[in-house]
């Protein structure tokens, strides 16, 4: 149905001084979101003892992965539609729905689709809490709000294992979903209470084929990247119809977004220098994130001789380091702009990877520790600089489907780098492996698919245990040189965000942003607090609480 047109008028927020239990709600819906991507790690051996099912135990992250990434762009464009909170809402009722169907799972099937069925309701999360720290502080202020929400990650990370191996082995595995129900239920009684929003009530045209055009491509290609190199080899003919489909399909969501009236994904996002930048470097941090949350752990118990534990807590550095710099951010992008606080962090990021392949063979643990840490810290300062300063250039009616896009791009790295990362260290370790001498390959795993159960028997091994500790360590090498590939094309593609990033021009954004480019992002260097509009100090201020 066609929009009637009706008198402009600012929407945002509305809710006088209940900023700290919405924020603390919100912060309690992401930790939904956050801690079920690490707590279910822990609890492997008991589920599958339990449901069966080894070989496709793998989907049981991959499916949740699978769902959440592909909404997230859908919940972004609803969310400035019809507003945040009955998207919040209704994204964490579909989550705890799925947590308890995930409780009741009678075999390794029904798990992965209600893990789907989770994923379904964390795109919303992912695609609102970010857009709503945008709609509650100003800008002075966001930088520090997304130390908080950062430092949910962080939490998680660290305890979520330790949480859900505890819960398997002294209660039951099927308590990791069930805890979820009370969290989620506090977090949407605290949304529902405090939050309350000032949204222009129209018709809308509801983009049918530009989302199904979209859930499809970007379904599809994610599937194949999950897949490939695992359930198929890369040039099979299943891989080549698995990517043929997602072409057709990101062909045809091009066509339908640029013939919709309300387009999911519109195709001004691209064409702008700010936001097509930004969604780029999103998806570079997601490469520069998961190369060593899916290899260092390895590294760890390997080569360094740590327990798992300890292994993971390696790892673990790198979320105290993100929410430290997240929450510096704001002096940085205050001062320095938004293109340079990002270029300073994709610095650093570069400096972390390129310092890990400078490590000695036998590296203490104090050294890839403070390299992990030294790697959160540039990219937490990446991830607000690409949030937040996309987010400043449109209005209130825009800033979801900037921020879903975002946050899309940013999983969609992460599942890119998945499948390149991954291809690059079973390459490297299976080379190795084959080459080795004559004398230990007998020790050695046949293939790169027995090197976790060798893992677990280091004993066994004998004289072939330094060889399989240099061959780890020599692959988790490669991949952090592919690593220092991505941070510098990471880069490179910061460079083309415009130095001073134009502001709406009004508290309510237009339908769609009145000029491709800002005519003014040529001059020269952008600092921030001078430079900004008054237009967009009215807006940050329509936008937060009364």
């Amino acid at each position: 149905m066609t929009a009637r047109p009706r008198t402009p008028r600012p929407a945002g927020v509305r809710s006088g001084a209940h900023r700290r239990p919405i924020l603390i709600g919100l912060m309690m819906t992401m930790a939904l979101s956050a801690v079920d991507n690490t707590i279910v790690s822990t609890a492997v051996p008991q589920v599958v003892r339990d449901l069966g099912g080894f070989t496709l135990f793998s989907w049981v992250f991959s499916s949740y992965l699978l769902t959440q990434t592909v909404t997230i762009p859908i919940y972004g464009k609803l969310a400035d539609q019809w507003g945040r909170k009955p998207i919040l809402i209704a994204g964490s009722i579909i989550f705890l729905a799925g947590s308890a169907l995930c409780a009741s799972s009678w075999n390794m099937i029904s798990l992965i689709c209600f893990r789907g069925l989770q994923g379904l309701g964390a795109g919303s999360i992912n695609a609102t809490v970010n857009t709503l720290a945008g709609d509650l502080y100003e800008l002075e202020e966001r930088g520090r709000v997304q130390g908080w929400l950062s430092s949910v990650w962080g939490i998680s990370a660290v305890f979520g294992p330790t949480l859900g191996g505890s819960l398997a082995q002294y209660a039951s595995w099927r308590w990791i979903f069930l805890i979820n129900l009370p969290i989620g239920a506090a977090a949407i009684a605290l949304i529902a209470r405090y939050l309350h929003e000032d949204v222009s009530r129209t018709r809308h045209r509801i983009d049918a084929a530009g989302a199904l055009a979209v859930l499809i491509g970007a379904g599809a290609l994610m599937f194949g990247l999950l897949q490939g190199g695992v359930a198929w080899s890369w040039w099979s003919p299943p891989s080549v119809a698995v990517f043929a489909v997602a072409i057709l399909a990101i062909g045809a969501a091009v066509v339908a977004e640029r013939r919709a009236a309300e387009p999911i994904l519109p195709t001004w996002l691209w064409k702008r220098r700010a936001l097509a930048g930004s969604g780029l470097a999103s998806a570079g941090l997601g490469l520069l994130v998961i190369g060593p949350t899916t290899f260092l752990p390895t590294y760890g118990q390997l080569v360094l001789g740590l327990g798992a534990v300890a292994a993971g807590a390696v790892l673990g550095t790198m979320s105290f380091g993100w929410p430290l710099a997240t929450s510096q951010s704001a002096r940085l992008f205050l001062r320095f702009g938004f293109r340079n606080t990002a270029l300073l962090g994709a610095g650093i990021c570069l400096a972390a990877v390129a310092g890990f392949l400078l490590l000695p063979a036998a590296a203490q643990v104090w050294q890839p520790v403070a390299d992990t840490f030294v790697l959160g810290a540039g990219c937490g300062l990446l991830s607000v600089c690409t949030v937040v300063g996309a987010q400043s250039t449109v209005g209130w009616n825009q800033r979801g489907v900037v921020t879903g896009s975002v946050m899309f791009c940013r999983y969609l790295g992460q599942s890119l780098g998945a499948a390149i990362f991954g291809a690059i260290f079973n390459s490297s370790l299976n080379a190795r492996l084959r080459a080795a001498p004559p004398q230990l390959r007998a020790h050695l795993p046949g293939s790169v698919s027995g090197v976790s159960a060798a893992i677990g028997r280091t004993s066994g091994l004998g004289p072939a245990l330094g060889y399989l500790r240099s061959a780890i360590s020599a692959a988790t090498h490669d991949v952090y040189a592919a690593l220092v590939i991505c941070a510098v094309v990471t880069i490179a593609v910061i460079a083309i965000i415009p130095r001073r990033i134009a502001a709406p021009a009004a508290p309510a954004a237009p339908a769609a942003p009145a000029a491709d480019e800002p005519a003014d992002e040529a001059t020269g260097e952008s600092r921030l607090p001078e430079d900004e509009p008054q237009a967009c100090r009215a807006n940050c201020r329509a936008a937060r609480p009364s």
